[in-house]
Formats: C-alpha cells, structure tokens, sequence
C-alpha cells in the first residue's frame, strides 16, 4: 500500500477544515477543531500518513503519524 497524503487540520473562517497536503479544498470542513481532528485521524489512518494538528494562530501543535515508521530508532 502507498503512503497517502499527510492530512491537515486548520482553521477556515470560524470553522476547522481537514486538507490533504497540496490540495487547495478541505476534505471535509467541521464546527469545531476536535471532530476535525477525528475525521482527519480515521483518514490518515486510512491512508498510512501523518496528522498535523494546527492551532487558532496556524502554527503546528501536533502530529501523529499513522504510516510504517522504522522500529529500529533509538530514543
């Protein structure tokens, strides 16, 4: 399986949007930033990609990765 594309979750006018990483539409555009955050986390889920959380002020906040990450890693 192909990795998809990392999934976004930011502020669009008084809403949250989940945008896929070069797309210029939302995927899906939410009331509040934590439904955004669970439809964002089932799809990079999907997709074997990453979830890059964005506050009110747009920088990063969080990310959680969903894809194959290396086992091997120290630390």
């Amino acid at each position: 399986m192909s990795k998809g594309k990392n999934q976004h979750v930011t502020k669009h006018g008084d809403n949250w949007q989940v945008k896929g990483a070069g797309n210029e539409r939302a995927t899906k555009v939410v009331n509040t930033q934590k439904e955004a955050i669970k439809i964002g986390r089932e799809i990079a889920t999907n997709q074997q990609s990453e979830l890059v959380i964005h506050g009110r002020n747009g920088q990063i906040r969080d990310k959680d990765s969903y894809g194959h990450d290396p086992r091997n890693i120290k630390g």
